[in-house]
């Protein structure tokens, strides 16, 4: 693939395995997972306060998206992981915080486990308007 370009930036958790932070081609990117980790450290933000992970997901989401020359907003489809879906609520009430209507497509998926025992993880797909 000759458009493929691999996105990248400092200010989200650097990948920890064979995958990119992001991929575009064309004018859509694909976010790859991202888990409750400070960029800066590494570490995994407050082991037991999901709205504290869920707030850490969505600064590292919307980091990347910048990365990609767009916003968190250009997201179109929205997919997230939790291992207690009573904490759906909770990722209404932060998520509204992130972004503005029309909100993307999303799934919210009950898991048994996640990278690093974290309660969240979340990937998209957003797409750039040229």
């Amino acid at each position: 693939m000759s458009n493929k370009q691999v996105i990248t930036t400092e200010n989200a958790p650097a990948a920890i395995g064979t995958y990119s932070q992001a991929v575009k081609i064309g004018t859509t990117v694909y976010l790859s997972g991202q888990i409750p980790l400070d960029p800066t450290t590494m570490e995994v933000v407050s082991n037991d306060d999901f709205a504290a992970q869920a707030t850490q997901v969505f600064d590292n989401l919307k980091a990347v998206t910048e990365a990609s020359g767009g916003s968190i907003n250009d997201i179109v489809k929205l997919n997230i992981f939790m291992t207690d879906l009573s904490n759906f609520a909770t990722v209404n009430e932060i998520m509204a915080k992130y972004f503005q209507a029309p909100y993307p497509a999303r799934a919210a998926i009950g898991v048994a486990e996640l990278p690093k025992g974290v309660m969240v993880e979340m990937d998209g797909i957003m797409e750039l308007v040229e």
